[in-house]
């Protein structure tokens, strides 16, 4: 069955971010701490948990960064990707039979054999731009939805269906659904899997004890009562967690995606089912992506005063549409490496309106969520998509950072040769002292099996790359952008796109020469796989204790700046999670402790160490 599919113009027409001049503003300026964070880390009286101590006072702020030029966030254009139809019980007088040259034959009662017509899905482009306000049709939407798969199928099979059987192909904004409690403020999938969902946020509460920790110590106080938090991050088990805890400290909390590929769709039936105003599926489209996060700001009766943003699509959207707004919100907290250059943009050039919190690179998130989380999920996100063996094979990892550390050290592990492409020298040296090859991209570009990229900028891999790849060759991305893979340049009339499985395409070439493209260029391990929930529980805690420090923060303690965790809070977010390996801290002496300098209790690193 052949398909073709028209790709749409991007929907909404935004300027696209440039990420230049990204340098943070030197010296960092550095949080305080808030009676009600200090209050959410301290143990509750007659706690069995070793007492924590309390927190160090604030320091005091250095001056902001000058003004510099800031473009908006970028909209990603939107694409229409063929569907593959349901599969159909096969006639029994007629046997479906693969043929030996890859095509596939019918076989007749009578034993004759022919081969079936070989059909190649092609993509066609219209020029028709589409209005973000002007709701596609039925038929129009269908085929905009990038990937309909049965989200119980999706969580627990290596290869799900690109399309779900056992419903139908309309979009979930087209349906009227409600949950038992008889509130519709939602759009999901299917609120009928929620009880699945359900199963799976129990486990992960197993995974994330520090976040359970926090909601047992701070719940009494309800350190974020009056808090209307908005989110756009990954909808999975772990951010349910995060987002109970949040609502049982007190806040009310209306959440989007931050990713078209990575919702659960269980868990988002789950948390709709709960009560929470969640709009996310897999496979929305990118005018759904951007619906989504308009129904979460505007609505009537509810103005929300703090944003909890991964990538800073939510930002730029309330700073584009709802401007005013701004006057009512607190603070933002941020945790990508994308989210956090377009922060610094806007602080630089005079337009930050509010006080933001740089979650991503505090110690925690950068060492353990950056680091030991893309070490397990790259290995696992090829493996689902591809089932390809990893020794021997040549992969190029553009960058060297925490992702890319951890992206090395699992392939090398496997017996992969590893190349890595740097533009900082002193990761560079790293990666050199590491054992690794360092090149750059086009000195490889036609040997390698896998080039995966790790920057969190725009045009790595462009174009002219990618026609000069071999045969055969994976592409993936695991930065959080979806810019780093010039994905946009293979939408050409003279290239094929072939649909393998969810989130797997074939690219292919006039010479037949094709390219494995996963996810589209999106994040590979959240959009292909899963992320270990214990490292989660790291970042999510971060973010908790963020929210808190920055809702009840004193007016006038934090300027329009982006701010970073102080130590202290690092520490405390780190100490949470010891006790999962029965891990026992020294204590320093007293003369040990003068001869350093430091108190006992800690911090025992400066603010500005990373």
């Amino acid at each position: 069955m052949s398909v073709q599919v028209v790709s749409a113009a991007a929907s909404t027409k935004v300027p696209e971010v440039e990420l230049k001049d990204l340098s943070p503003p030197d010296p960092e300026p550095q949080l305080g701490m808030s009676s009600a964070a200090v209050a959410a880390m301290a143990p509750p009286a007659g706690a069995g948990d070793p007492e924590t101590p309390a927190l160090a006072p604030a320091a005091e702020r250095p001056p902001a960064p000058g003004p510099a030029t800031f473009s908006p966030a970028a909209a990603p254009p939107a694409g229409k990707v063929p569907q593959a139809s349901a599969m159909k019980r096969s006639d029994p007088h007629h046997q479906h039979q693969r043929h030996r040259d890859g095509g596939e034959a019918l076989v007749s009662p009578d034993g004759t054999v022919t081969e079936a017509p070989r059909t190649v899905k092609k993509i066609q482009f219209a020029d028709q731009k589409q209005e973000f306000n002007k709701r596609p049709t039925k038929i129009g939407r269908r085929s905009l939805s990038r990937s309909i798969s049965q989200s119980s199928t999706d969580s627990y099979s290596s290869a799900a269906s690109y399309t779900d059987s056992s419903d139908d192909e309309t979009s979930p904004r087209d349906k009227q659904q409600k949950n038992s409690k008889g509130s519709g403020d939602f759009c999901v999938k299917n609120i009928k899997q929620a009880e699945f969902g359900r199963r799976e946020i129990e486990i992960a509460e197993q995974e994330m004890p520090a976040l359970m920790a926090l909601r047992k110590r701070a719940q009494g106080e309800k350190p974020l009562a009056g808090a209307k938090i908005v989110g756009c991050t990954h909808i999975t088990a772990q951010t349910a967690v995060l987002m109970e805890t949040l609502s049982a400290l007190g806040a009310q909390c209306r959440w989007a995606a931050c990713n078209i590929y990575s919702t659960l769709n269980e868990v988002a039936a789950a948390l709709a089912e709960s009560g929470f105003p969640v709009f996310a599926w897999k496979g929305e489209s990118e005018d759904d992506f951007w619906w989504c996060i308009d129904r979460c700001v505007n609505v009537e009766g509810w103005q929300p005063n703090m944003i909890l943003d991964d990538g800073g699509d939510l930002t730029h959207w309330i700073y584009k549409k709802y401007p005013n707004m701004f006057k009512k919100i607190k603070g933002i907290v941020e945790e990508s490496v994308t989210g956090v250059h377009r922060l610094y943009q806007l602080s630089k050039a005079g337009k930050l309106c509010v006080p933001a919190m740089n979650v991503n690179d505090s110690v925690t998130k950068q060492k353990f969520d950056n680091l030991y989380c893309c070490r397990e999920s790259i290995l696992d996100g090829l493996k689902r998509t591809t089932d390809m063996m990893f020794g021997g094979k040549q992969v190029v990892v553009c960058g060297y950072g925490e992702v890319g550390k951890g992206c090395c050290a699992a392939l090398k592990a496997m017996g992969s040769i590893v190349y890595v492409t740097e533009i900082d020298p002193i990761c560079a040296l790293q990666a050199c002292m590491d054992g690794f090859r360092l090149v750059k991209l086009n000195e490889v570009i036609r040997q390698v099996d896998i080039v995966i990229t790790c920057t969190g900028n725009k045009n790595v891999v462009t174009r002219e790359h990618l026609d000069r790849m071999k045969n055969s060759c994976i592409v993936c991305n695991m930065g959080h952008s979806n810019t780093e893979i010039d994905v946009a340049s293979l939408r050409t009339p003279e290239l094929t796109w072939e649909r393998v499985r969810s989130q797997v395409d074939h690219v292919i070439w006039p010479d037949g020469k094709r390219i494995v493209l996963l996810a589209e260029g999106r994040l590979l391990n959240l959009s292909c796989s899963t992320v270990p929930t214990f490292v989660l529980s790291i970042t999510a805690t971060t973010q908790a204790l963020a929210l808190i420090e920055l809702y009840n923060a004193p007016e006038g303690r934090y300027k329009q700046d982006v701010y970073l965790l102080p130590k202290k809070m690092d520490e405390y977010v780190a100490s949470l999670h010891l006790p999962t390996f029965d891990a026992h801290l020294t204590e320093l002496t007293d003369e040990q402790a003068k001869y350093l300098g430091l108190n006992k209790n800690g911090p025992f690193k400066p603010n500005y160490y990373r």
